[in-house]
């Protein structure tokens, strides 16, 4: 169980990073940081192409962060 939890992180870990390089960079400088927040919070995301690495960037945390904390539960 705990070699197919490792196989499955190692696997999480890699989309993860792959979908937030992928992403593009949605400020510029300091202006952009302060209304980007704003516009993050309540702006649309897209349907297109930004959309669906947003939305496999927040699956594949939620995934890294469940199963690093089953990994520390069986662990223990």
């Amino acid at each position: 169980m705990r070699i197919v939890l490792m196989v499955i992180q190692v696997i999480v870990s890699l989309i993860l990073i792959g979908s937030i390089l992928l992403q593009s960079g949605k400020s510029a400088g300091l202006s952009g940081s302060i209304t980007g927040g704003a516009e993050q919070i309540w702006g649309k995301q897209g349907r297109g192409y930004e959309g669906m690495l947003s939305r496999v960037t927040s699956i594949a945390a939620a995934l890294f962060l469940i199963v690093a904390i089953a990994l520390v539960a069986i662990q223990r």
